[in-house]
């Protein structure tokens, strides 16, 4: 079997995508919206108001903030020794292999 180039494969792959999904695509019915008889003297609608977002409690936000600072400094902190270990090792394999 003779190789395919890399754009033979990505045409065939396509091709086999558009087999596959165009009867899907196809089942797919569009309806259109019944009629609507609207009655404007006897339908009144009076647009109602959006209901009040959350409270934010600024005690709550500056323990949230605290917390997640905390959590980065830790992260920072254990990304230093690892980097640091990391160093040292390749330093000691290098002076192995001299």
């Amino acid at each position: 079997m003779p190789k395919r180039s890399r754009l033979g494969q990505l045409a065939g792959l396509v091709a086999a995508g558009l087999v596959v999904c165009a009867p899907v695509a196809q089942a797919v019915e569009i309806q259109a919206p019944a009629p609507v008889i609207a009655q404007a003297a006897a339908v009144h609608e009076v647009p109602s108001q959006a209901p009040p977002g959350p409270v934010l409690d600024p005690a709550e936000t500056d323990k949230a903030n605290s917390q997640e600072t905390k959590r980065k400094i830790i992260a920072g902190v254990a990304a230093a020794i690892l980097l640091g270990l990391v160093i040292l090792g390749r330093r000691a394999r290098s002076k192995k292999k001299s």
